[in-house]
C-alpha cells in the first residue's frame, strides 16, 4: 500500500491531470487511509490459492473468478490508460480482466510471491526494489528502487532528534516490529532493557498489541532511564525515528529495503519466521552488501544484547555499514516508476 501511494503522490506532484481508482480487497483494510489521500476506492472478491487446504480451495477458485468478473466491470466503467500493481493477491483477478490495458508491476522484495509471478505474466513493464530481483524474471524488468512516501523522506537527524526529545550524547537505538509490532523482538528487549538503556538512548514503536506491557516495564525503570526509553505503539511520522537513530533492530520487510538505505541506518534485522522466506532473503540481501546484521527470531535471547553492544561501541563498524546501506539507496524510485507509467500510458514521462 505504503509505495503505491509513494508513486501516486510523485505522479500527481508532476500531472494534475491523473484520475486514480485504487482497488482493494472487500472490507480491505487500507480502503479509509486510501480515501484519505484523496483516491478513489472500489474493492472486488479475491483470494489466495497458494498453500491452501484442499476443504478452502474450491471456495477461493470461486471468489478468484468473481473477482475477474467484478474486475471487467470496474474495467469497462472506469477505461484506465494503465494499471499498476504492487503486490498481493487482489492483482491477479484484475491482471487477468486487464490484460490488454498496459501494465505496469513493482515488486517490493527481493523475491516476488507466486501472485506476483502471476501477474508477471500479464506485465508490460516489471519494476525491481533490487537487481537481485532480476533472476525472477525473463524480461521487461528495470530496476527502480523502493519509493518513499514524502513523510518518511522529509525528516532530517537534527529535525528529528529534537522533535523525539533526544537529548543525551549517547548513541540512539530504534526498535521496531512492523505496524503490529514483533512479540519476540518486544520481549526481548524488555529482558535486557536496563543494559540496553545503559548504551542508549531507545527509541521502542512496540505495536499496540503490547502496549500494556510496554507501559508497565517503563514505569519500573530509574527516572534517569526513563528519560532514555522513548516508547511508541504506533507512529505515523516514522521518519523522525529513522533519522534520528544510529542503529535499527527491526523485522526485514520491504521496507527496509528502501527506509533503512534512505537514511543510511545500520540494522539488526531478525526476519520473520512464521512465513515464506521472503524476510530472510531480504535480510540476507542487505547483509551480503555489508548494510546489515542478521539474526534468526531464536537467537534473539541469546545474541541480541551482544550484537547490538558490540555496534553500539564500533563506531568504525556502523559507518561501514551506513557507507553500504548509502550505496544501495535508490531515493528517486518513486518518480522512476511514475515515469515508467506515464511512458506505458503514452504519456510524457518525468
Amino acid at each position: 500500500m505504503y509505495p503505491a501511494l509513494a508513486v501516486h503522490n510523485a505522479l500527481i506532484s508532476e500531472r494534475t491531470n491523473v484520475e486514480t481508482l485504487w482497488i482493494g480487497g472487500e472490507a480491505g483494510m487500507e480502503a479509509d487511509l486510501v480515501e484519505r489521500a484523496g483516491i478513489s476506492y472500489r474493492s472486488i472478491p479475491a483470494a489466495g490459492v497458494h498453500g491452501v487446504g484442499l476443504r478452502t480451495l474450491p471456495g477461493n477458485l470461486a471468489k478468484l473468478a468473481r473477482g475477474v468478473s467484478t474486475s471487467k466491470r470496474i474495467l469497462n466503467d472506469f477505461r484506465p490508460d494503465v494499471l499498476f500493481f504492487t503486490g498481493g493477491y487482489l492483482a491477479v483477478p484484475m491482471a487477468v480482466a486487464g490484460r490488454r490495458i498496459p501494465i505496469l508491476l513493482y515488486v517490493p522484495d527481493i523475491e516476488p510471491g507466486l501472485a506476483l509471478k502471476v501477474s508477471a505474466r500479464f506485465a508490460d513493464k516489471i519494476a525491481l526494489t533490487a537487481s537481485d530481483s532480476r533472476r525472477y524474471f525473463k524480461k521487461n524488468a528495470v530496476v527502480t528502487g523502493y519509493p518513499l512516501r514524502s513523510e518518511i523522506s522529509s525528516w532530517n537527524r537534527t529535525k528529528a532528534r529534537s522533535a523525539l526529545g533526544l537529548t543525551s550524547d549517547k548513541p540512539t537505538l530504534l526498535v521496531f516490529g512492523g505496524s503490529k509490532g514483533a512479540r519476540s523482538i518486544n520481549n526481548a528487549v524488555l529482558s535486557m532493557l536496563p543494559e540496553l538503556l545503559d548504551l542508549a538512548e531507545v527509541i521502542h514503536i512496540s505495536g499496540k498489541l503490547d502496549w500494556e506491557m510496554i507501559e508497565k516495564a517503563a514505569a519500573r525503570l530509574s527516572s534517569v532511564q526513563k528519560k532514555r526509553y522513548h516508547t511508541f505503539p504506533y507512529l505515523h511520522e516514522m521518519g523522525k525515528a529513522l533519522a534520528a537513530a544510529d542503529l535499527v533492530v527491526s523485522r526485514a520487510g520491504a521496507s527496509s529495503l528502501g527506509e533503512y538505505p534512505y537514511f543510511a541506518l545500520p540494522a539488526v534485522l531478525v526476519p520473520y519466521p512464521h512465513a515464506w522466506r521472503y524476510q530472510k532473503v531480504n535480510a540476507d540481501f542487505l547483509a551480503q552488501h555489508g548494510a546489515a546484521v542478521t539474526l534468526d527470531d531464536s537467537q534473539l535471547k541469546s545474541e541480541l544484547l551482544t550484537t547490538v553492544k558490540d555496534l553500539l561501541k564500533n563506531n568504525g563498524k556502523r559507518k561501514s555499514m551506513q557507507m553500504a546501506m548509502r550505496k544501495v539507496s535508490k531515493p528517486d524510485a518513486a518518480r522512476a516508476i511514475a515515469s515508467h507509467l506515464l511512458e506505458l500510458a503514452g504519456e510524457k514521462s518525468l
